[in-house]
């Protein structure tokens, strides 16, 4: 079996790659650093592949589709992301359009390619990375939390298609809460809560993406917290999420 994983470079993408490696999974590994793909090639034990391209360009994550689909990719782990902190007013556009063109674009588009192909075969799993952020709009870093909400409700919609059409394949997203990765780096952001483990929370993921789970929460704290955004009034929703974020400024 053959798994294709984006922003394999690092943090929870990285993991994934070692987890599966270690079940005996090849891997195609996708990001943008070429250095680090191949140390973690070097760490692995079945036939690992790497490419090394920005998805941010959707004639990239094109052709990159051109380029592995013929060889049976049973599994579509889309993890490549990154957030930014600021008020919308002052964050910059050009780093904005970059993160809707990879966390948005990337996503809808490679989910887009390899589902049609899975439909056809009747089989086949696609695991999209969103957040915790994906459930509550997110003031101080509001793109970022849009973007995560459209995989989130991207992704349940195409559940329920397949579920409609008695597809055998699966579609699930991954909602952690805060993950100690390279994102609050790139984020400028510390989150004031201790972050899950991101090799914990990799292989979690995994085992909920073979039960077929469609939402896979991490932590017990964010199950709660999800259950609590559910039924809470908006403007109370930004209010807390607001403090939250400023919190974490750096």
């Amino acid at each position: 079996m053959k798994v294709l994983i984006t922003g394999a470079s690092s943090g929870m993408g990285a993991d994934m790659a070692r987890i599966l490696s270690s079940k005996g999974y090849d891997l195609i590994l996708v990001a943008r650093r070429k250095e680090k793909l191949e140390k973690i090639k070097k760490e692995l034990n079945t036939n690992i592949e790497i490419i090394t391209m920005d998805l941010s360009s959707t004639f990239n994550c094109m052709s990159l589709y051109q380029k592995v689909k013929k060889q049976d990719i049973d599994i579509v782990i889309n993890n490549a992301g990154f957030g930014l902190f600021g008020t919308f007013n002052t964050t910059n556009l050009d780093k904005e359009l970059d993160m809707i063109d990879l966390n948005i674009k990337a996503v809808h588009t490679l989910t887009k390619l390899f589902l049609k192909d899975f439909i056809k075969k009747d089989k086949g799993y696609i695991l999209n990375v969103a957040s915790s952020a994906a459930f509550t709009p997110g003031p101080l870093m509001g793109t970022y939390y849009s973007t995560k909400s459209y995989v989130l409700h991207l992704t349940q919609a195409i559940y329920e298609e397949l579920r409609r059409m008695n597809s055998k394949v699966y579609i699930g997203a991954l909602c952690p809460g805060p993950v100690d990765t390279e994102f609050n780096k790139v984020a400028r952001v510390s989150f004031n809560v201790k972050s899950l483990n991101s090799y914990d929370v990799s292989n979690y993921a995994i085992k909920k993406m073979f039960k077929r789970k469609l939402i896979i929460i991490p932590s017990l704290l964010m199950k709660i917290t999800y259950i609590l955004i559910k039924i809470a009034p908006t403007k109370l929703k930004l209010k807390v999420t607001y403090n939250i974020q400023k919190a974490k400024q750096k």
